[in-house]
């Protein structure tokens, strides 16, 4: 009995070992992307002008060249993993990716679970809908339903702000949700601006109209909490490209906008 003890501290010595061991393994992604030569980005397929399929079957967007753009500039090759909205940070958390390129943007509870680089990208949050429906803020959303892609900011944000008697109608991504609207099946939805604009193509005789701007927001790089080299080489490749003018390229090609005076000089 009294080298119970002892031995009972030797194994809790020896778990405490094992698990620091496996955590600094963990906290390594960025060796083990270099030593695989393959960097893994979660990215969207269907959320123009930030990640869709093109009529070759390939995948283009803001979010696709910045995709490239990282992956080049830290010596690998890219590997687009397609995503939804709802499932991109279960991919990080799974492993299946390394990071998320996917119009993701940063709020309380996503920093609990995952860590963020320096904005990359603007995207506003904003209610549209059709002309005759007067929407000027939350309030007025009473009594109404609003379609949003499931667990889009915009969900997370409608579900905050909206009146309680307000229907909030989930789809599954965002196709679903264009589809619902041209269609008929929702008057309302609650979406980024420029996703607002593609939609408008698609009903040219129900344009939807912007009812107000539920936020101001902009985009970030995901990656899972406790990889400390990995987050630092990415802001270090999307300050670079903040300076060299690299990053308002693209911005400027799918967004036609530049990118914003403060983003651009800002590299935190």
């Amino acid at each position: 009995m009294k080298f119970a003890k002892p031995a009972l501290a030797a194994s809790l010595g020896l778990l405490a070992l094992l698990s620091l061991a496996a955590t600094s393994a963990r906290a390594d992604a960025l060796a083990d992307i270099h030593k695989s030569g393959v960097l893994k980005i979660a990215v969207p397929q269907d959320f123009a002008p930030f990640g869709s399929v093109n009529a070759d079957l390939q995948l283009q967007g803001l979010d696709i060249d910045v995709a490239k753009l990282l992956a080049q500039k830290m010596g690998v090759k890219v590997q687009l993993v397609p995503v939804a909205s709802a499932n991109r940070i279960a991919y990080l958390q799974t492993h299946k990716a390394d990071l998320v390129i996917s119009t993701l943007g940063k709020n309380a509870e996503r920093e609990k679970v995952i860590d963020f680089s320096q904005a990359y990208a603007p995207y506003n949050n904003s209610v549209f809908g059709v002309a005759a429906i007067k929407v000027a803020g939350p309030a007025d959303l009473a009594g109404k339903t609003v379609g949003v892609a499931r667990g889009t900011f915009q969900d997370l944000q409608l579900t905050d702000t909206a009146p309680k008697n307000t229907t909030i109608k989930r789809y599954e991504d965002n196709n679903a949700m264009i589809s619902a609207y041209v269609s008929g099946q929702v008057q309302l939805v609650g979406t980024g601006d420029f996703v607002a604009y593609a939609l408008a193509e698609k009903a040219p005789d129900n344009k939807p109209v912007l009812k107000y701007i539920i936020n101001e927001s902009s985009c970030s790089v995901g990656l899972n909490k406790g990889e400390p080299a990995l987050l630092a080489k990415v802001n270090e490749v999307i300050t670079a490209a903040k300076k060299s003018g690299e990053l308002n390229g693209i911005v400027q090609k799918w967004l036609n906008v530049p990118l914003p005076q403060k983003m651009a000089t800002s590299f935190q």
